[in-house]
């Protein structure tokens, strides 16, 4: 932290600026207070020499849009990001130090610490992977280390760079700190790239040095490329994981998810619970928020309160200077250039013996400068220091991203190395200009370095805003403004998923995260293969099924618990108190039935999850409470008291005509008297239910002796047509019907099919020991079934003969996964608490596999809920807890 300059901005939107706490190449970070008196925050600004320039703008709103999808567990929920007039976010102010600070100042980190770090890193690194993005994130400014584990700070090259400068005709120069094997050598840059720069960020933590990168650019290049790293130093129970991320070839990398659980299999929160940091470390974290928490609303030095107050501080004689006539200063008067000897974000910056990639002699970083105050503050005296921030390892990357393109998409560029590539080290394609603002004419081209590997490729950035084209350490932005706009917006498709590895779950199409400043979603349905919709204790939030981006939220929509279609492209929910129909393009309510004003005769009506629905006619049960009074007492005798009793109803209801159908009086259930109806089939004339084992009164208990009663009701009138028992099923046990009259119950170990107009078996198909069939899904002829010994198969409804039967290699344990069949009928997915299988459903091939690190919470217990699939069309909506992937499926 710093005492503010004088040309540093005193309010950004509702907060008031306290003091710089860290600076990056291409931002400012701030910390700050709400205005009216809240919370810490850290506000990161957009250095003004670069927030002019439309492709940084560009990048920066998409990189702040990575991580407000990537809110949770490690990453900090933004609590703010204005309009596309400033180029700035705010997120709570954690106390932590940087990766490089804490190696600065403690030396290098033991294992267990190490350990979980790396965790942390790799199950968000996990996250992001899911969504076939590449984080580019990493380096040792970009990872704090706070009190309960790490945080990441970076989401895309900009935020991670070290280095960014805008040059003339628009183009801005940015420098990663990590070059890759398949970077170096013009190959395509994927995940597994996140992996290997994740591999040397653990080494550095271990041992203070950086393997392959320290060095000048051009030989690191080369060793990067095909030198092995030294490793000697890493301490041997880690040395084995870092050498796998370090692996030239990318396919023989691991994954983010089998290094987060090599790493602590418990999780990374798991593992800090108790503390992590050593002692030093942890006493500078403490000692920072102390410091800021000190912190006071700085004095007003405006003109007129200065003329009255005076000088609060001496000033330095060079403050009298114009900005532009200080050496210490770049053209904007913001402080340092990026990438010049003064700018102390600058990681490089300490060392003036190498030589830069552009060829300059110079510290290392570009800036043909070095350090005037020779401690590492840019030679800036007129500010006091509070924390010194110690430079971190050498960056080896560069990364420009050309103008703002204007208009309609331009030719594609050339290759590089063809007739009409450009003569320059680093080709970047020059989009036309508009022409109210003609570009000015090129820089020239710095001579290029030595380095291997010139090909130009196309690979995407986190968060998919624009491709990138990498060829020699060179990166380059491609892609218009429309382009850019796609990844805000919620009406485009996302690209189509590359082409999944057998055995691996493709990539998915997108990822969404609901925010953690929100309640955990209570349901999730799918309208018309159009609209993901959840549900919460606050409200409903719609997400377009296409992209994965938030569409709408309804607040009047809080606790619904179903979601249907409903005729007139509407949306119908289930909330406690009412019926609502909302459009689904905005959310809005259309129509609305309040249960109290729809029903008469049943005033307080209380209604239960809905039973099911049959194109535009749904089930459900409600109660009320009334008062019976207490009969005349005879003479002599005292008078009863009144009672309460709860009458119960079984309604049919069109959600189209939005007009009850029929109700029908039956038994209450358990306290508040309302029972729940689950839908077991539905036939051409009649429906068959089975009362929810939760809501059912002791009598009822008693009566069924352990066995469950389904009930059967004309579709046309509610008329009970019988009430009947099916051998030992449970009234918790799997259950499912069919339209052709059978019941199929799990019995014991076996899976049982019954006709209902009997009640007698038809056929059984036997089990293993404590097997316990779950729910099967009819499919055609066939029926699904699974079990708890973690099976799943497919028999021939009329006969029960199997077909095939397949385990989904997860540990015994638990209840038996729950099954969903895609839109076009050909994939089977099988959703339990560590894994989604996916089958073919016709032969039980197993397709992929997919499994997430869980969602943390920092200091808190790794996320124990079963995953959840949702299957429209050929899409199969798969959620864990907050978060959603959506897989491409037949």
């Amino acid at each position: 932290m710093e005492a503010l300059r004088q040309d540093d901005p005193r309010h950004f939107g509702p907060y008031t600026v306290l003091t710089r706490f860290r600076e990056t190449a291409s931002a400012v970070q701030y910390l700050v207070r709400d205005s009216d008196g809240g919370d810490l925050a850290v506000v990161t600004a957009a250095r003004p020499a670069l927030a002019v320039v439309p492709a940084f703008r560009r990048r920066f709103r998409t990189e702040s849009l990575t991580a407000e999808r990537l809110s949770g567990g490690w990453v900090q929920p933004p609590l703010d990001t204005p309009g596309d007039g400033d180029v700035w976010t705010a997120a709570a102010y954690v106390p932590a130090l940087t990766l490089a600070e804490a190696i600065a100042l403690a030396g290098p980190l033991p294992e267990r610490a190490v350990r979980i770090l790396g965790a942390g890193l790799a199950e968000t690194l996990s996250r992001v992977h899911a969504t076939g993005a590449v984080l580019q994130g990493l380096a040792p400014g970009t990872v704090l280390l706070a009190e309960d584990g790490p945080r990441l700070t970076a989401f895309g090259p900009l935020g991670a760079a070290a280095s960014a400068e805008a040059r003339a005709g628009g183009q801005l120069s940015v420098r990663l700190n990590y070059l890759t094997p398949e970077q170096v050598e013009g190959k395509d840059v994927g995940p597994a790239s996140d992996l290997f720069v994740l591999g040397l960020l653990l080494a550095y933590a271990a041992t203070g040095t950086t393997p392959l990168a320290d060095g000048p650019a051009d030989e690191a290049a080369a060793r990067i490329a095909h030198a092995p790293a030294e490793l000697g130093s890493v301490p041997a129970e880690l040395r084995a994981l870092i050498a796998g991320c370090l692996v030239k070839d990318p396919a023989e990398r691991p994954s983010a998810g089998s290094v987060a659980a090599e790493l602590a299999l418990e999780g990374a929160a798991g593992l800090a619970k108790g503390g992590w940091l050593p002692d030093v470390l942890a006493a500078a974290v403490a000692d920072q928020a102390a410091r800021a928490r000190a912190l006071e609303t700085p004095v007003d030095r405006s003109p007129a309160v200065a003329a009255e107050a005076g000088p609060a501080v001496e000033e330095d004689p060079r403050r009298a200077e114009p900005d532009d006539a200080r050496p210490d200063r770049g053209p904007s008067g913001a402080g340092p250039e990026a990438g010049s000897p003064g700018a102390p974000g600058d990681p490089a910056h300490a060392d003036p013996g190498t030589r830069s990639p552009g060829g300059q002699d110079g510290p290392g970083d570009g800036s043909g400068g070095t350090d005037p105050g020779g401690d590492g503050s840019g030679g800036d005296t007129g500010t006091a220091r509070l924390l010194r921030t110690p430079p971190a390892d050498r960056a080896t990357t560069q990364l420009a991203v050309p103008r703002e393109p204007v208009g309609a998409l331009p030719p594609h560029p050339a290759v590089p190395g063809s007739p009409t590539a450009p003569a320059q080290p680093y080709p970047a394609y020059a989009y036309p200009a508009a022409p109210a603002l003609p570009a000015p004419a090129p820089e020239p081209a710095p001579p290029a370095p030595p380095a291997p590997g010139r090909r130009a490729l196309l690979t995407a950035v986190a968060a998919g805003a624009a491709g990138l084209v990498v060829g020699g350490g060179a990166v380059f932005a491609l892609g218009s403004e429309d382009t850019a706009s796609a990844s805000a917006s919620d009406d485009r498709p996302t690209p189509k998923a590359r082409t999944t590895v057998p055995g691996r779950a493709p990539e998915p199409r997108w990822m969404y995260t609901h925010p953690v400043t929100e309640p955990v979603p209570l349901t999730a349905g799918v309208w018309q293969d159009e609209l993901l919709v959840l549900t919460t204790a606050a409200g409903a939030t719609g997400v377009g099924l296409r992209t994965g981006r938030k569409v709408w939220q309804q607040p009047d929509a809080a606790g619904a618990q179903a979601v249907l279609p409903a005729g007139d492209g509407l949306c119908f929910l289930a909330s406690p108190t009412e019926f609502l129909w909302l459009a689904p393009g905005d959310g809005t309510v259309r129509h609305r039935v309040r249960y109290a004003d729809q029903f008469p005769g049943v005033p307080n009506l209380r209604v239960a999850t809905l039973t099911g629905r049959s194109a535009s006619v749904v089930w459900f049960t409600g109660s009320h409470t009334v008062t019976v009074k207490a009969p005349k007492p005879k003479r002599g005798k005292k008078a009863g008291k009144d009672t309460q009793v709860a009458r119960a109803y079984f309604f049919a209801y069109d959600i189209v005509r939005r007009k009850e159908l029929w109700r029908i009086a039956v038994p209450a259930g358990r306290a508040p008297g309302t029972p729940a109806y689950r839908l077991t089939a539905v036939r051409e004339t009649d429906v068959v239910v089975r009362q929810d084992a939760a809501t059912l009164t002791p009598a009822d208990v008693t009566a069924g002796k352990g066995k469950a009663y389904f009930r059967c009701f004309d579709r046309a009138t509610g008329k009970l047509l019988w009430n009947r028992q099916f051998g030992a099923v449970t009234p918790g046990g799997a259950a499912l019907g069919d339209e052709e009259g059978r019941l199929y119950g799990a019995v014991g170990d076996d899976l049982q099919a019954f006709e209902t107009a009997t009640g007698k078996p038809a056929w059984t198909l036997h089990g293993t020991a404590a097997s316990v069939f779950g729910t099967p899904v009819r499919a055609g002829e066939l029926l699904h079934t699974t079990n708890r010994n973690q099976e799943v198969g497919a028999v021939e409804r009329a006969t029960g003969k199997v077909l095939w039967r397949r385990s989904t290699e997860v540990p015994l344990g638990g209840n038996a996964p729950a099954l969903a069949l895609s839109g076009g009928g050909k994939t089977l997915l099988a959703a339990d608490l560590s894994q989604v299988t996916a089958f073919a459903a016709a032969d039980g091939r197993r397709l992929w596999k997919f499994q997430d690190v869980g969602v943390q919470e920092p200091g808190g217990a790794t996320v124990q809920v079963p995953y959840r699939v949702l299957a429209a069309g050929r899409t199969a909506v798969v959620q864990r807890d907050r978060v959603f992937y959506a897989f491409p499926v037949e």
